[in-house]
C-alpha cells in the first residue's frame, strides 16, 4: 500500500499552501464577526480550488475527493471561515448539482462555481429535525410543468449570498426516507427568504431560510423517488470534507504549539526543554497521524463517493481528535492561548463544529455500530484491511 500523495498532488497543495500561510494567515482574525472572506475567495478562485468539484466540461479541474481534502486540510491549518466558504463550493452542493442537475443547470451555474462568481448553499437542517433526515418537513408538490417548494431550513452556511440553494425536501408529502428528494432554488425566487439569523463561536453567520410557495420550473426537481440514498450517498463526500478541515485546524494548533515551545521561557529556559510539554507535543501528533490515515484511506474508498462506514469512522475520530489537539495547544500557550489575538483560541472555536455538522458523531457511532453488528461474518471477523 503506498500512502504517498503524487508529485501533481503535490504541487497543487504547495500552492494552495503558499497562499494560506502568506495570504490568508495574516487576515484570519478580521472574520471572527462574521464578515465573509472575499478576498480569499477570489484568491482561491485564481488558483484553480474553486472548480476542484466541477467537471472539465464545465470549466473546472474534476479533482477526486482526495485531492479536495488534502486542499481543505491546507486551508484549515489557518482560518476556519474561509475552509467553511471554500467547503461550500468544493463539497457535495456542486456535486450533486455535477451528478444529477439537468444539462441546462450545470451550464448555468457550475462555469460561476469554478471561477468564483455563485456561491452555493446546501440546505439540509430544519427547525426539528437535522441529522433525522427522514422527518424533515419541507415539501414540494409537482404541479404540472412546476414545482411549488414550502418550508424552512435552519443553521444554514452562505445562505445570504449563495447563487443557488441546494435543497433536501420531501416529494409530494410522501411519508419516511421514500419521500426525501432534491430541488434545486435559484436566488432571487419569488417566496425565498435568506436570513443571517446565528454568528457562530467560529466567526461564520447561518441563515434562516424559508420557502414560500416559492415555484419552480419541473426540470429544478432533480431527485425525486426514492432519492434518500442518493442523497446520503453524496452526503459521505460531505463526512470527509468536515474532517478535513478538522485535521488541517489540528495540524494548525500543533504548529502554533512547537513555534510557542520553542519561543516562551520559563524558569530560565525554554519551555520546550521540559518532558511534560514535550510529551503534549508528541500525543498531540500522533493523533493527528493516526486520523490523517483513516481520512485519507476512507478518501480514496470510492471511485465517485466514499463508503459510508470508512468515512463515518475518519469523520468521528477527526472531530473529536481536533477537539483534544486544539485544547492542548491552547493549555501549551497559558493564558495567551485564552485570547483571540492568538491563533491556536480561534483553531478551537472551529474544531468544537466538526462533531456538529455533516452528521453528528453520536448518529455516526449508531451507523458504525449497526454495521459491525448487523454485517460481520463471525467466521472472518475483521479482515487485516479493515472491512468486511
Amino acid at each position: 500500500m503506498d500512502f504517498r500523495i503524487s508529485e501533481q498532488q503535490r504541487a497543487f497543495v504547495d500552492v494552495v499552501r503558499r497562499a494560506c500561510q502568506r495570504e490568508f494567515k495574516p487576515r484570519a482574525i478580521r472574520h471572527l464577526d462574521g464578515t465573509w472572506p472575499a478576498e480569499n475567495m477570489r484568491r482561491l478562485a485564481e488558483i484553480g480550488v474553486l472548480g476542484m468539484a466541477v467537471p472539465q466540461d464545465y470549466g473546472g479541474s474534476g479533482l477526486g475527493i482526495l485531492d479536495t481534502v488534502l486542499v481543505l486540510e491546507e486551508i484549515g491549518k489557518v482560518c476556519y471561515v474561509t475552509a467553511m466558504a471554500a467547503l461550500g463550493e468544493i463539497g457535495v452542493q456542486t456535486r450533486i448539482i455535477a451528478a444529477y442537475a439537468p444539462e441546462p443547470i450545470k451550464r448555468r451555474v457550475l462555469p460561476r462555481v469554478a471561477s468564483g462568481e455563485a456561491i452555493l448553499a446546501i440546505c439540509m437542517t430544519e427547525p426539528d429535525a437535522g441529522t433525522d433526515v427522514p422527518n424533515y418537513t419541507t415539501n414540494c408538490e409537482i404541479r404540472g410543468d412546476r414545482v411549488v417548494l414550502n418550508g424552512v431550513k435552519t443553521l444554514i452556511s452562505r445562505a445570504d449570498i449563495a447563487e443557488m440553494f441546494v435543497v433536501f425536501t420531501r416529494v409530494g408529502k410522501v411519508p419516511g426516507a421514500k419521500g426525501i428528494g432534491c430541488v434545486l432554488v435559484e436566488k432571487g425566487a419569488k417566496g425565498l427568504r435568506a436570513t443571517p439569523s446565528f454568528h457562530t463561536m467560529g466567526g461564520e453567520y447561518l441563515c434562516e431560510v424559508v420557502f414560500d410557495n416559492v415555484e419552480l420550473p419541473l426540470e429544478n426537481l432533480v431527485i425525486r423517488d426514492n432519492g434518500m440514498k442518493r442523497l446520503l450517498s453524496a452526503f459521505n463526500t460531505q463526512r470527509c470534507l468536515n474532517p478535513a478541515i478538522c485535521l488541517g485546524l489540528a495540524e494548525g494548533a500543533l504548529e502554533e504549539a512547537v513555534r510557542y515551545l520553542r519561543d516562551r521561557s520559563a524558569f530560565g529556559r525554554k519551555i520546550g526543554e521540559f518532558q511534560g510539554l514535550r510529551w503534549k507535543a508528541a500525543d498531540m501528533y500522533i493523533e493527528i497521524e493516526a486520523a490523517r490515515g483513516l481520512l485519507y484511506r476512507a478518501a480514496v474508498s470510492g471511485d465517485l463517493f466514499p463508503d459510508p462506514t470508512l468515512a463515518a469512522m475518519a469523520k468521528i475520530y477527526c472531530n473529536e481528535m481536533s477537539i483534544r489537539v486544539t485544547s492542548e495547544a491552547i493549555q501549551i500557550h497559558g493564558g495567551y492561548g485564552f485570547t483571540d489575538e492568538f491563533a491556536v483560541s480561534r483553531l478551537f472555536r472551529g474544531a468544537r463544529y466538526g462533531s456538529l455538522g455533516g452528521g453528528t458523531t453520536e448518529t455516526l457511532r449508531n451507523l458504525v455500530g449497526r454495521k459491525l453488528v448487523e454485517e460481520m461474518d463471525l467466521a472472518t471477523g475483521v479482515l487485516g484491511m479493515g472491512t468486511f
